[in-house]
């Protein structure tokens, strides 16, 4: 997926868990696993709204575009 998540990288920088973020964001850490793994289909703008305030990030701090390689 051309789509990379770098939720992870935010977190480590912020020296968060998946709970204590899952926590202030309000959604379940199940959930945040998911949207931070790629394996969500798609993000609401409330919770991107979210992760952006409870990281005090941009939105193009978690979320980047790479083009896929042509084997």
């Amino acid at each position: 997926m051309p789509v990379v998540v770098d939720i992870d990288v935010m977190m480590a920088r912020r020296k968060m868990s998946v709970g204590e973020l899952a926590e202030r964001i309000g959604i379940t850490p199940t959930n945040l696993a998911v949207l931070k793994n790629g394996r969500a289909k798609a993000v609401r703008f409330t919770t991107l709204d979210a992760l952006c305030e409870v990281l005090e990030c941009q939105p193009g701090d978690l979320l980047r575009w790479e083009a896929e390689s042509a084997d």
